[in-house]
């Protein structure tokens, strides 16, 4: 249960730190290549979460 605050005090924060327009707006301002290695590891990240949370 602990970690699970932690994780969701720390998901809580990036959400509120980086706002959707200004994170596409540094997308396209680094490049295709740097946006898609972007989007690609945010995706990873996310299926590691949840395979995290998955093996209780």
């Amino acid at each position: 249960m602990k970690k699970l605050l932690q994780y969701s005090a720390i998901y809580t924060l990036i959400l509120l730190v980086f706002t959707s327009c200004e994170v596409i707006e540094g997308i396209f301002k680094a490049g295709m290549g740097v946006g898609i290695f972007i989007v690609i590891a945010v995706i990873a990240v996310i299926i590691w979460i949840i395979s995290r949370f998955g093996k209780k």
